[in-house]
């Protein structure tokens, strides 16, 4: 049954024609071995903290099993409406939208910039564009700080929409795409009469799908997931994020389990999102790698 899948299978280092050999055969069997550990070691701290969210805290203290002794459902219910998780849910997706659409757009841009206009100096400005890969985030996070309560940003979700409308990592993504579209479509939009913006965001935006679902996912994971600069500017105001309230949880007189079921919830959104669009998101992965 195992081998049957690579009957048809052309393609891949692994192809029908080499089935015939024992040693391709155990060579396959022990790669899918190992990855089933792998896949099995990844997941288990997920699996372990919805497991351990079925419990009282009784018996999480207690009981150092793996499984619950009942799954009931309305516990999850009441940490939720004691929590009121559903308005961090609400902030998250804010800031979470927010983030993605500036990650698209303006690293889109900048790399439209760099790699099909390329103005005088744009050698000069991509090669600043790698040296800031080279600088950590935190050096600069004081100064920024600094500079969003000077213009009266805090506790607005404008900051961390802008911080990831400004990501080297993205850039060269963008740029890498951008110089593998055709040129001829590009000029025919310009003969057509779209000025530089137009062309952007009417040609190159729409052919560059891939990347930008690339993007997205790194942008989704990076914005739900952020947490130091989300707790300085919104920590104790309406606007708080999941990552920030889950912080304020450990001095709350929330239980050991209704934390983990807080967690729960925060990791929930991530795996969702994955487990719909999985064929969509690993095709856009595949394709963007291959064009790029």
């Amino acid at each position: 049954m195992f081998f049957k899948k690579y009957r048809d299978k052309e393609e891949g280092v692994i192809r029908s024609f080499d089935m015939g050999s024992p040693g391709v055969k155990v060579a396959a069997a022990v790669i899918f071995i190992i990855c089933v550990v792998m896949v099995i070691i990844a997941i288990f701290p997920s699996v372990w903290v919805f497991l351990a969210s079925f419990k009282d805290i009784k018996e999480f203290r207690r009981n150092p099993t793996i499984f619950p002794s009942t799954f009931d459902i309305a516990k999850f219910i009441k940490t939720w409406n004691d929590l009121d998780f559903f308005q961090y849910y609400i902030n998250s997706m804010i800031s979470v939208t927010g983030s993605v659409i500036c990650a698209i757009f303006f690293n889109g841009l900048m790399a439209y910039g760099l790699g099909i206009l390329k103005p005088k100096g744009h050698k000069i400005v991509f090669a600043m564009v790698l040296w800031s890969l080279l600088i950590p985030a935190t050096t600069s996070l004081v100064a920024l700080f600094v500079n969003i309560n000077r213009i009266g940003l805090n506790g607005s979700f404008v900051p961390l929409w802008l911080a990831m409308g400004a990501n080297a990592f993205y850039v060269v993504l963008f740029k890498q795409f951008f110089e593998q579209l055709p040129k001829s479509l590009i000029e025919a939009a310009t003969l057509d009469g779209c000025g530089n913006l137009q062309t952007f965001t009417r040609v190159v935006l729409p052919l560059s799908r891939p990347i930008m679902m690339v993007v997205a996912i790194f942008a989704l994971n990076a914005a739900w997931s952020d947490f130091l600069l989300p707790f300085l500017l919104l920590a104790n105001t309406p606007k708080e994020t999941v990552m920030v309230r889950l912080f304020a949880f450990r001095t709350s007189n929330a239980t050991d389990v209704e934390v983990l079921r807080a967690i729960a919830f925060s990791i929930l959104p991530p795996i969702i999102l994955f487990a719909v669009f999985q064929k969509q998101i690993m095709q856009n992965v595949v394709s963007a790698g291959i064009k790029g």
